[in-house]
């Protein structure tokens, strides 16, 4: 893992979002958000795969392909 000070804006904002996920995850016993009930409406899920598409492109949009 890099420092934080290493990491850029986007970067931060992907590993805030990834640490209250895991922590979601583990309050609720699952592995993998994919177990969840919530799987489909879930704002922080959402947030996180928005984090990392931003991290990804450095916020500048555009597709993926995948």
């Amino acid at each position: 893992m890099q420092t934080t000070e290493t990491l850029d804006v986007f970067e931060q904002r992907l590993e805030e979002v990834k640490a209250r996920l895991q922590a979601c995850q583990k309050e609720k016993s699952h592995e993998s958000c994919s177990s969840c009930e919530a799987f489909f409406t879930c704002t922080l899920r959402k947030e996180y795969v928005s984090a990392v598409y931003d991290s990804m492109s450095k916020g500048q949009g555009g597709g993926f392909e995948f």
